[in-house]
């Protein structure tokens, strides 16, 4: 089983892990980073095995083509990652793809994208039949006109295709989680436990975390787990006061929007969350003094709001959602609440999803200890488990400190003009000797701090032009090798469908200056590029762009 250990939605892995064992199933688990690992990973365990299962990595590409197996190969292939690769989907043998049938996949028409053979080697004959010398015409003038329109048609479909493939292929964007279809695939073989429908909610809000689904995708789906949440979790009084003190409920409920605030301060949490950071602009003192009033108008006092959540009087904590929402969408927080899901473990221990999502990505992405990618992974994945709390609280602790990192470097570059616009997108270049540039040249971080960026870029500036450009942020990655990754996210609008052209621009900018970049990640909009072709390769955007 191959998986990708970049993304850090990998709680489809356990779900897939938990099918297995419950067959007793004999698997080898593989995490890859990228297209170079996945080939290694494939070519070394190729001889073992006859049946590959690659998740979240895989439906984006032509997999045979890269990977060259051999006929009694089969790959089951269950990947967010749109659009589909034409071939995967077509390919009606060594492919299997798990995806969820109501997903909208706007896939063109088989024969709109490929031609038989047969008809091909009917061309061909007739063009050898011409050149052969003989002493008979074997061809009317009809006949000659039947081939010249057949090469016409065979142009005018070779044009169509190219046409029908570029408006297929030009944007990357996510399906649903993969989390979710192997939970789904659980429930069809009545296998789903209420471990696994954890694991899918986690899946869900690590998307809606990441911004890579809409509102629309992310209420619908939350609503479609919501069923199963009270049909798993259906429980009388009698038996709710019988529970025993390590039990796990999930609950449904409307909570703050407000990053891992049941286990920082309140304070904290306002300053380093997105939404309300942005909407404040806390990094100008306009917005500091925005801030105070926001505690005054809700009645907090500084030195409650300032310690530990589970600290706080209980009296200000009873009504504390409905004050803050309330004196929200007096300063334009119209959307402080959310939908989301809860867990309980026993009596003490409680998080929500997006607890576990940070929690989850920092261990992934842990800069403070050198340690292998895999390595990291495995930690991540244990902190999953509820026998593994203390892992989670680690993971929420390093999460802290990654979003503070991520605020104070959104606030230095605003408050420098480090975001500039180059015509038809911004860019943001983070120079090596930034404070915690490290943490930044891993993809998940970068593409985090990315999107917290251009939405407090979108809340600061007045150019109504810039408020709807995409954004390219880089940072240095390698500085022996002298390389920088860059991600390309597309523009901060509330209609925003999460589409991201980027992924091809980077490719046709690439292949067009010959700049030396690496495209390896399973995400089309992330690269590696060499520092000294930064330029020409940002001039070639601009002009393909423009």
């Amino acid at each position: 089983m191959f998986l990708s250990d970049f993304r850090k939605e990998f709680y489809e892995v356990i779900v897939a892990q938990a099918l297995f064992q419950c067959d007793h199933v004999q698997y080898t688990l593989v995490p890859v980073s990228g297209w170079q690992e996945l080939e290694t990973a494939f070519l070394e365990h190729k001889d073992q095995f006859q049946y590959f299962v690659l998740i979240n990595c895989g439906a984006n590409v032509d997999l045979l083509e890269i990977l060259q197996p051999e006929e009694d190969t089969f790959f089951f292939i269950c990947d967010t990652h749109r659009p589909i690769n034409v071939v995967n989907v077509y390919n009606e043998t060594q492919i299997k793809l798990l995806v969820k049938q109501d997903d909208d996949f706007e896939i063109p028409a088989y024969d709109d994208i490929f031609r038989d053979e047969e008809e091909d080697e009917d061309d061909s004959g007739n063009e050898s039949d011409r050149s052969e010398p003989s002493g008979k015409r074997k061809r009317f003038e009809e006949d000659i006109m039947e081939r010249t329109m057949k090469r016409r048609q065979r142009r005018e479909w070779e044009a169509r295709r190219r046409e029908i493939l570029f408006d297929y292929e030009q944007y990357e964007y996510h399906g649903t989680s993969s989390a979710m279809v192997m939970f789904d695939l659980a429930w069809i073989m009545s296998k789903d436990l209420n471990d696994m429908l954890w694991w899918a909610i986690v899946g869900l809000t690590d998307q809606w975390v990441q911004d890579k689904i809409t509102q629309m995708k992310y209420v619908t789906d939350i609503g479609t787990l919501q069923r199963h949440v009270s049909r798993h979790n259906h429980r009388n009084e009698d038996e709710e006061n019988s529970l025993s003190i390590d039990c796990m409920r999930i609950a449904f409920e409307y909570d703050l929007r407000l990053a891992l605030y049941q286990h920082w301060s309140l304070f904290e949490s306002l300053c380093n969350t997105c939404y309300t950071s942005a909407s404040l602009k806390l990094w100008s003192v306009q917005g500091q003094k925005r801030l105070q009033e926001f505690f005054a108008d809700m009645g907090l006092p500084l030195k409650q709001v300032k310690q530990k959540f589970n600290s706080m009087d209980i009296s200000l904590k009873e009504n504390l959602q409905e004050m803050i929402e309330e004196s929200a969408s007096k300063f334009g927080m119209k959307n402080l609440r959310v939908q989301t899901f809860s867990i309980h473990f026993g009596f003490k221990n409680k998080f929500l999803a997006s607890d576990i999502v940070y929690a989850t990505a920092s261990l992934m992405e842990n800069i403070e200890k050198d340690e292998p990618g895999a390595d990291n992974f495995i930690k991540a994945l244990d902190s999953l488990s509820r026998s593994n709390l203390d892992k989670l609280h680690q993971g929420l602790e390093l999460a802290k400190k990654q979003l503070r990192a991520t605020q104070q470097t959104v606030a230095s570059c605003i408050c420098t003009n480090l975001v500039i616009s180059q015509g038809p997108f911004l860019y943001c270049y983070l120079m090596e000797g930034t404070p915690d540039v490290k943490l930044f040249s891993k993809p998940v971080s970068l593409c985090l701090l990315s999107k917290y960026l251009l939405k407090s870029f979108v809340c600061s500036t007045k150019n109504k032009r810039c408020k709807l450009l995409p954004l390219i942020v880089a940072a240095p990655m390698d500085v022996e090798q002298g390389t920088v990754i860059m991600v390309g996210i597309p523009p901060e609008t509330e209609s925003s469908d999460k589409k991201n052209f980027f992924g091809r621009a980077f490719e046709k900018a690439a292949e067009s200056t010959n700049s030396r970049t690496l495209h390896n990640h399973f995400d089309m909009s992330i690269i590696e590029l060499k520092m000294e072709d930064r330029s020409k390769f940002l001039d070639a955007l601009i002009s393909l762009l423009s």
